[in-house]
């Protein structure tokens, strides 16, 4: 099988495992106890947070554990609001992932005041547009740093300057969770107050996510319990998850100019065999801004749910946008943000590049779409 769904989730890179291994069998005490078994697990945990804080220009205190990118969103979004009255304002951007988005639809349920912004036609949101839907109310911002769906870049850095500049008692997180393979990422550069991150999207683990909380950002926990993580994220460390999570990072981020360049140009390859066989299709993204690894298209007369089955069958694997929608009947909410018709969203897939594809499997790949799409037409 030809894997062209690294956004969904990639393969563990190496290492990962074997850094992980020892913490699922012989170190395997409770990181929050008093004894030696413990303490060997608990010193492994909080060797992996500084190393992940280093990383991301964070002191390890800024670092909170989770289960992934969805339990980071959701502690971000409601932890903020929940515990920022009179402010428990929201204002988010309708290309988000569905962990930011239904966090901020309950939210509105619950009688809280939540703005959803439109994008352009490239799925961006402007500085301005941001900073113009601010009101006494808003408690934070949230914007995606990497579209999952179309690798679309948003300035984060310019948004947040921005947001601060004009209210410096709102807070700006990021759904990073696309960025790591290939953007460069520093949470001091970014002016972000809370990001998300989760391991399986640049080679780790799955179940294994942070959530960078700058210092003296108020935090409401979404779980609560015996009080770990600082008592903003209650319940017993995965000590394996986290060591995989800072290895992985390692990796990610030691091969990050490898990755922009040489999976930015198979993508780009991919993308002239297609055009080049097939003149009307239309990529849904704009040559500059977005990730070196996604690639969103709309092939016009061809139905995604239809060729990406039969690109199953040939051993190709892609996607229609966010993994967690792949089985829903509707259509993409981001496509359709950026002013896509619903046919068009239905004609759209998404082909993302990983760390580990070859420059020959993706040539492969692209004469199978090619050969599908004629014979489906």
């Amino acid at each position: 099988m030809i894997y062209l769904d690294h956004a969904a989730t990639t393969p563990m890179r190496p290492g990962v495992w074997e850094a992980m291994a020892p913490y699922a069998s012989d170190v395997f005490g409770n990181s929050s106890g008093v004894h030696g078994i413990s303490r060997r697990a608990k010193n492994a945990l909080e060797e992996a947070r500084e190393r992940i804080a280093a990383l991301i220009g964070a002191d390890h205190r800024e670092v909170v554990f989770t289960s992934g990118g969805t339990e980071s969103d959701n502690l971000a979004i409601k932890g903020v609001v929940f515990n920022s009255s009179p402010r428990t304002g929201l204002v988010t951007v309708a290309t988000e992932h569905e962990a930011v988005l239904e966090p901020a639809h309950f939210l509105h349920r619950l009688g809280y005041p939540v703005t959803i912004l439109g994008v352009d036609a490239e799925g961006r949101v402007s500085p301005d547009q941001v900073v113009e839907a601010l009101t006494p109310e808003t408690a934070l911002v949230s914007v995606m740093l990497v579209n999952n769906e179309t690798g679309t870049l948003q300035d984060v850095a310019e948004i947040a300057r921005a947001v601060h500049e004009a209210d410096p008692e709102v807070m700006v997180h990021t759904d990073a969770v696309q960025s790591l393979n290939s953007e460069d990422f520093d949470v001091v550069a970014l002016d972000v107050d809370l990001a998300s991150l989760t391991a399986h999207k640049f080679g780790g683990p799955k179940g294994a996510g942070v959530l960078y909380v700058r210092d003296g950002t108020p935090l409401e926990p979404v779980l609560h319990g015996g009080g770990q993580e600082l008592g903003r994220r209650s319940g017993t460390h995965d000590v394996a998850g986290a060591v995989g999570f800072a290895t992985a990072l390692e990796a990610a981020v030691a091969d990050r100019e490898r990755f922009r360049t040489e999976v930015g140009a198979i993508r780009d390859d991919f993308e002239k065999r297609l055009i080049a066989a097939t003149p009307d299709i239309v990529v849904n993204t704009a040559d500059e801004g977005r990730s070196p690894h996604h690639l969103n298209l709309r092939i016009p007369g061809v139905r995604n749910e239809t060729l990406l089955m039969r690109l199953d069958q040939a051993g190709v694997a892609a996607s229609a946008g966010s993994a967690c929608q792949s089985g829903a009947a509707t259509v993409s909410h981001v496509l359709e943000a950026m002013g896509l018709t619903a046919r068009e969203a239905r004609e759209s897939l998404r082909f993302s590049f990983g760390w580990n594809t070859t420059a020959e499997e993706a040539a492969e790949a692209a004469d199978t779409v090619i050969s599908l799409v004629e014979e489906l037409r």
